[in-house]
């Protein structure tokens, strides 16, 4: 069983949501080479059938208590709604936006999970996040730096994708005060493979070897990476892990050069070096805001002691 919901180890999540952010842009990478032969539905449906095939036996092996049970399996529903809404709009805009274009609009929402959270979560937002957050923000501008404006509609899928992804991150840090992560997990990608299955007699096209090993890696790595995200959330705030999102983009650009040999120019290095000094501010902010917290309390127990 996974450990209860905490506020008191940000460090531990912030390590967590890293490590899965480096998984998702090692995914998006995959899909990038998939999207070109074979239809956006039945890539997100292979991915997700794999994660309850993980997932499903795990959790009734750990006897995680049934996502029918939970008062949150109607905001578990919307999530999944929430997250193929996003996915969808993201790969389609990706056909007609330049990736500077594309980093640029989707890395918005990190800014937006910061907002939500204090209007939904009623989190409190203090200056290093806010600092870190908008830095990240800076470094992505920096680096992706658009030659042009991008087309209206593709630009709006974009934005519209980045406020899904930003509601679904609310909606993990509601989730994960009760239930587990395997059970989370398993509930949204059944739904999600559900929803992806609906159009497979039409777009279904049989894969090449190499791209059944695409597809099951895919599967491998989102599932990974899911359940590293949904444990940082269990452990940190989600107006802290916002700024963490951003580092993904310094492993776009690692995959990038990894699997296609492209090389970052100077303005990447220099957005990279911005988003990296972001992340060590949120760090230093953390580790600021947990021994003033340890020392209110260390105070308080000599007072009554």
């Amino acid at each position: 069983m996974n450990s209860p919901f905490s506020d008191h180890k940000p460090l531990l999540g912030i390590a967590l949501a890293s490590a899965g952010y480096a998984c998702f842009a090692l995914q998006d990478a995959i899909v990038k080479w998939l999207v070109a032969d074979y239809e956006v539905p039945q890539v997100l449906f292979v991915r997700s059938l794999i994660i309850v095939l993980v997932t499903g036996p795990l959790a009734l092996y750990f006897r995680h208590p049934s996502i029918m049970k939970s008062r949150y399996r109607g905001t578990v529903v919307l999530r999944a709604g929430l997250m193929l809404v996003a996915w969808l709009l993201f790969y389609n805009a990706a056909r007609h936006l330049g990736l500077a274009e594309l980093t640029t609009l989707y890395f918005s929402a990190p800014i937006m999970v910061i907002f939500l959270s204090i209007l939904v979560l009623k989190e409190k937002v203090g200056l290093g996040r806010w600092i870190a957050c908008l830095g990240g923000f800076v470094g992505v501008m920096v680096a992706a730096n658009p030659g042009h404006s991008p087309n209206l509609v593709p630009a709006l899928m974009c934005l519209a994708a980045g406020f899904c992804w930003a509601w679904s991150t609310i909606l993990i840090r509601m989730v994960s005060r009760t239930e587990t992560t395997l059970t989370q997990m398993w509930a949204t990608s059944l739904l999600f493979a559900l929803a992806c299955a609906v159009s497979l007699p039409w777009l279904w096209k049989t894969p090449d070897v190499m791209g059944a090993v695409l597809m099951i890696l895919l599967g491998v790595v989102a599932t990974i990476g899911q359940y590293l995200l949904y444990e940082g959330f269990r452990h940190a705030p989600a107006s802290a892990l916002a700024p963490v999102e951003y580092t993904g983009l310094i492993w776009a650009f690692f995959y990038g050069y990894a699997i296609w040999t492209e090389i970052p120019a100077v303005n990447v290095f220099t957005g990279a070096c911005l988003i990296v000094a972001s992340s060590c501010v949120l760090i230093a902010w953390e580790r600021h805001m947990e021994k003033t917290a340890r020392a209110g309390v260390s105070s308080r127990s000599s007072r009554t002691g």
